[in-house]
């Protein structure tokens, strides 16, 4: 059985980890803007984008709506905060691994120190 939650993290790092993608969330985080709008800074096609967008969108980090024949998008961060969840663990791990790599080093510079 797959588990929800790795599926939605798999998801969301799998959307981040292209540049552009990465571009475009930024630019969401700023507020909705039209698909177009979206398109502009970049030299790629607006099918490109598009397909750049289905990914987030498919990862649960943007919505979609249309009005008329424009579509606007907005970021959505729920996903985004399952993943800073996960890494957040990690960082409690490398920090208390570097805290005892700092004390075992002033240790030894204490018990070097001492010899002398």
């Amino acid at each position: 059985m797959v588990n929800h939650s790795a599926t939605s993290l798999d998801s969301t790092f799998s959307a981040l980890s292209d540049p552009t993608r990465r571009a475009i969330l930024a630019r969401l985080a700023e507020g909705e803007v039209s698909v177009s709008d979206l398109a502009a800074p970049f030299a790629v096609s607006l099918p490109a984008i598009s397909r750049q967008l289905r990914v987030l969108e498919t990862a649960g980090l943007i919505a979609r709506r249309k009005d008329g024949r424009v579509h606007h998008c907005r970021l959505k961060a729920e996903p985004m905060r399952e993943a800073v969840a996960w890494i957040e663990r990690y960082r409690r791990f490398w920090d208390e691994q570097f805290e005892a790599l700092a004390e075992y080093l002033k240790r030894t510079e204490e018990e070097e120190k001492n010899r002398c």
